[in-house]
């Protein structure tokens, strides 16, 4: 507790895990915001485009919170991290530079057109503003999924004798194959989230027989989307993540899967508590020969257990990160199911009758945000003891004349920062469900 790296490590996972709550739903509600604005371009109906024009307030809001939240990691790369950033600034910072210049700063224009501008564009305009908001968003995600990819799985760069990392080649760096499926499953995760977040809205209007038409639309879109989105994480996208694990990363997955002893068939655990000291997986359930064969596509095919490899190179926290990625397994196991059923339920015409349904839906939308938090302390304990994968580790990355009292001092400050920030966005959001949609003109709420 005295290492000044543990309380770097907690600071920077503080704050990154509470950004990300944001950027998750904005980046899910860019998509939706487009289908439902292509749907009201398409059919006429005016419900689409008030739908849209509630999602865009929220979706500024959201915005506005990643901001603020996103700004202190930045200078943290400098406080906390002086010695990453000299190594790697050289590689990283090009798709950071990228994400404020092309990214950001398209899509808060654009958000402003969309929040104050429909009236003077037109519909056929602003569903245009819509898709370079969508453009913004998912292109923001890029690179810094890129960025994150060159830390988990490094390709085009070099070294020179002092260790300091530089481009060697843009084009294999932008195009990482880990970047590549991590982008797909993290954007697609993103889409659960906000296809929830429209599933919950519509399901609790609905329930209080409040703004009927768009309560019908958010709850179908959210359902129709939530459905697609779920079952695209698990597969293709989740699939090809933890083959991509399994081929780069042997000692990650071994420890996701509290798997210590090496053999063919391996078998996948459903359930269990890792018992490091004793290197064994305490009451498990296993499937058997299921993680051979999602790690390397065959049934028989050795998978190598922890105990293959020197202690010093796994994962510092086993036990927290298999829990990490067995959350974010179940809960996406159980959004499928969810969605399915909701989904039948609305194909069936019964869905905005069943009062147990909607009740469900509108409690849902804490749960996407828990599995992606999940997912990315998998991705991210997985990759430890390691900053850049097999190229500078963990502990010579922090800076060393910063004091881990001081960490701990400014971590407590922004815990109540983002304290009061939380409540304020809460309050905001509940204040803007509670006016509902308002119709293209309409008065702002007072």
């Amino acid at each position: 507790m005295d290492d000044p790296l543990y309380w770097h490590r907690l600071q920077f996972a503080f704050t990154i895990t509470y950004h990300y709550l944001f950027p998750q739903l904005t980046i899910g509600l860019a998509l939706l915001i487009v289908v439902l604005k292509a749907l009201a371009l398409r059919t006429g109906k005016t419900e689409y485009a008030d739908a849209a024009r509630f999602w865009v307030r929220i979706f500024g809001l959201a915005f506005a919170m990643g901001v603020v939240t996103g700004i202190p990691m930045e200078f943290q790369f400098g406080t906390n991290w002086a010695a990453f950033s000299a190594k790697s600034g050289g590689v990283i910072g090009q798709t950071l530079a990228m994400e404020g210049i092309f990214a950001f700063f398209l899509e808060s224009s654009f958000l402003a057109l969309l929040v104050w501008g429909e009236r003077r564009l037109g519909p056929q305009k602003h569903f245009l503003a819509a898709l370079a908001l969508f453009v913004g968003s998912w292109a923001s995600g890029y690179f810094i999924v890129t960025t994150n990819a060159f830390m988990q799985h490094p390709v085009g760069y070099t070294a020179d004798a002092n260790g300091v990392l530089t481009i060697a080649d843009l084009g294999a760096y932008l195009t990482n194959p880990w970047g590549l499926v991590q982008y797909a499953h993290t954007m697609v995760g993103a889409v659960v989230t906000g296809a929830f977040a429209l599933a919950s809205v519509g399901a609790y209007w609905t329930l209080r027989g409040e703004h009927a038409a768009a309560a019908r639309v958010s709850l179908n879109t959210g359902v129709v989307a939530g459905l697609i989105a779920a079952t695209l994480v698990a597969m293709p996208t989740g699939h090809e993540q933890g083959r991509m694990v399994a081929e780069h990363q042997p000692i990650a997955l071994a420890a996701m899967e509290g798997h210590f002893e090496s053999g063919p068939r391996a078998p996948l655990a459903v359930i269990g508590q890792p018992n490091v000291a004793e290197r064994k997986l305490d009451n498990p359930i296993h499937l058997p020969a299921v993680l051979s064969y999602i790690a390397y596509g065959d049934f028989s095919a050795n998978v190598r257990g922890l105990e293959d490899f020197p202690e010093s190179e796994w994962p510092t926290n086993v036990e927290l990160l298999y829990y990490s990625f067995h959350v974010m397994v179940g809960l996406g196991t159980v959004f499928i199911g969810w969605m399915a059923l909701a989904a039948l339920w609305l194909w069936r015409g019964r869905l905005a009758t069943s009062r147990w349904l909607l009740w469900s839906l509108a409690l849902a939308f804490p749960f996407p945000f828990i599995a992606n938090t999940a997912g990315w302390l998998s991705a991210e304990l997985g990759r430890q003891p390691w900053l850049i994968h097999g190229v500078l580790r963990t502990a010579d990355g922090a800076s060393p004349t910063v004091h881990g009292g001081s960490t701990l001092f400014t971590t407590l400050g922004f815990a109540g920062l983002y304290l009061v920030l939380g409540v304020l966005f809460l309050m905001l959001v509940a204040r803007e469900v509670s006016h509902g949609p308002r119709a293209l003109g309409a008065a702002p709420h007072a």
